[in-house]
């Protein structure tokens, strides 16, 4: 589990395809490498991937075939920088939200303004992940926790301050640039609950009856 809180920027050092997929060697001087083992998870671009080797600054990855199908780490280049987060240990501060690593979807960037000394980004959803994205909600871009702002039958719209612009890719996003999404973990087992079979399982009846209507 991840809190969506960036640790640090790392680069895509090399890039070795392997039988149909990939494997990275990523680095970055802002993580103690020397206090991980192999078989550590970490989020890069909020893909949880596993640590197969590690050396003084960085670390070694397998990305699979299905993980390139369904996120954006496809695009990736030798010399891009990404967003690392190390698994959270038992006792640290959750400063973000809870984070799986298991992207939902890949998103686009659809606009990109100033918002006084923020920068205000609209992305675009496929049509079937929009209605886990709420209005003051939590979604996690590209391995970052953030909060929505605004939705709209077709995008959602978040702001971005200048420390996080700063300290994760975001500030480089374009128009067109894709994302990886993974929806608030909260709206996905709501929905389980609510359409189980089960009639012994939460309804909308009793969301109601105890101040969620």
């Amino acid at each position: 589990m991840f809190t969506g809180i960036i640790k640090a920027k790392g680069k895509i050092s090399r890039m070795e395809r392997r039988g149909g997929d990939l494997r990275l060697t990523v680095t970055s001087p802002d993580l103690p490498w020397h206090e991980f083992d192999v078989g550590e998870s970490i989020s890069v671009n909020g893909v949880c991937l596993t640590a197969v080797s590690l050396d003084d600054d960085g670390f070694v990855t397998d990305v699979s075939l299905e993980t390139l199908d369904v996120t954006a780490l496809s695009a990736l280049v030798e010399g891009m920088v990404v967003n690392l987060e190390p698994a959270i240990s038992l006792g640290e501060r959750l400063g973000g939200h809870l984070v799986s690593g298991h992207v939902d979807c890949i998103g686009t960037v659809n606009a990109r303004k100033s918002d006084a000394r923020s920068i205000r980004f609209v992305f675009a959803v496929p049509g079937e992940y929009r209605r886990y994205i709420a209005k003051k909600g939590s979604v996690c871009i590209d391995g970052v926790s953030l909060t929505v702002n605004e939705v709209s039958a077709d995008t959602f719209s978040v702001n971005i301050i200048p420390h996080t612009a700063e300290v994760t890719i975001i500030g480089g996003y374009k128009t067109g640039t894709k994302v990886n999404i993974e929806v608030d973990l909260v709206a996905r087992y709501l929905e389980r609950l609510l359409t189980s079979d089960d009639d012994k399982g939460i309804t909308k009846d009793f969301l109601r009856a105890h101040g969620y209507g």
